[in-house]
């Protein structure tokens, strides 16, 4: 008889595993082993904890489902997932990048890949930019989107992109990590990849440090990245396998939250005299919210918001401001708010910065699943400060 075909919700609960056959128990257990049992020298399901680990499995299992994928692959950081992607292309190729992206991915294709493998990047601004593919060249293997972007928040048409595409050569890859797979699954608007920074959303309590990649249907470069996982060796432990694993479970219910809460605050922000400019594409007149009606099941619990002071006032205002942490990182349980021009963003030169819009006034906000009046007064009062 054909099983039950799951919904999200109760796919993050249920995926990639059932109870322990030997025990009985509900949740995985983790297997802490470093090496494995052969029934004879060759013959074995599990060799060695590097290369493959019952626990991260189960993990990789729930990925793929919960992004509609064929394959997925665990890493110890999301920039590790970055680098694995980048070097199963080899070497001497072109990418064309979104403009707006985390200063570490920036970072590492500037200053590491550009110069060790010869990638040439092309950043360009896809929401605005019509006429983008006449960036493509003869090596052009990928185009690398954030949407939404981080930190301005900036949407990409997904499918759109698809269809502007001459060939199917050149992969779409899409760093989901803003959104979560709860509000955007990027492989069912014709991207081929999807990265994650899992230590974020996915894992939800800011405890956690992983990264994921989730492939359509590409069996060629999955094996790829899968030899690589392997040879290389940043893949993340089996209790880290585990904590993900229990965090996905309460990743719906917590998305709901930090999605109601962010549009609470960005309406309320939109109104208040000391913003210049909110962006959050939940709101009716953000550029980006007829894109995000379009692809995204919610907007998310990030804002960028610039506000209506100079430096000094925005430190003040996050040197008072109560129940946000002053913190890098986000997509756990409480919120955040950091300083992007000096924290997140600071190894992007301060030009490139001021032309795409990170000014000393911009924050970042990231909405916890707090009651949302507690984090508006706090907004609040700290504002009343500037």
């Amino acid at each position: 008889m054909n099983e039950i075909k799951k919904l999200f919700n109760t796919k993050v609960i249920h995926a990639g595993h059932k109870e322990d056959k030997e025990t009985g128990s509900v949740m995985p257990p983790i297997h802490l082993s470093s090496t494995f049992k052969q029934q004879s020298p060759g013959d074995f399901k599990y060799e060695y904890a590097r290369t493959n680990n019952p626990t991260r499995e189960i993990l990789e299992k729930l990925l793929k489902e919960l992004e509609e994928g064929e394959f997925a692959y665990a890493f110890s950081s999301g920039m590790a997932a970055i680098n694995t992607l980048t070097d199963a292309l080899d070497k001497n190729f072109h990418i064309i990048c979104s403009d707006d992206v985390y200063g570490g991915t920036r970072r590492i294709f500037d200053k590491v890949k550009n110069v060790n493998q010869n990638i040439e990047i092309t950043y360009t601004d896809f929401s605005k930019e019509d006429n983008w593919p006449g960036l493509i060249k003869e090596n052009t293997k990928m185009i690398w989107l954030e949407t939404p972007s981080n930190p301005l928040l900036k949407l990409v048409d997904i499918n759109k992109i698809k269809k502007e595409i001459p060939n199917d050569d050149i992969k779409i890859v899409c760093d989901n990590t803003f959104a979560s797979p709860y509000n955007q699954q990027p492989l069912t608007l014709g991207a081929d990849v999807v990265l994650h920074s899992s230590t974020k959303y996915l894992g939800g309590h800011s405890d956690i440090i992983g990264g994921a990649i989730i492939i359509k249907n590409d069996n060629k470069l999955a094996e790829k990245i899968k030899y690589l996982q392997n040879a290389i060796g940043s893949v993340p432990s089996p209790f880290d396998c585990y904590m993900l694993i229990r965090s996905i479970k309460t990743l719906s219910v917590r998305m709901e939250k930090h999605n109601s809460n962010a549009v609470i605050i960005s309406e309320h922000l939109s109104n208040h005299p000391k913003i210049k400019k909110v962006r959050y594409p939940g709101l009716k007149n953000d550029p980006n919210h007829n894109i995000a009606k379009s692809q995204m099941r919610g907007f998310g619990g990030i804002i960028s918001v610039d506000l209506n002071t100079d430096l000094k006032g925005t430190l003040n205002f996050l040197e008072s401001i109560e129940i946000f942490t002053l913190a890098e990182s986000l997509g756990g349980v409480e919120s955040l708010i950091e300083h992007p021009a000096i924290m997140t963003h600071a190894s992007i030169q301060k030009n490139i910065r001021e032309e795409l819009g990170i000014s000393d006034s911009l924050i970042r906000l990231s909405v916890g699943i707090e009651d949302a009046k507690d984090l508006v007064s706090a907004l609040d009062k700290a504002l009343n400060l500037i």
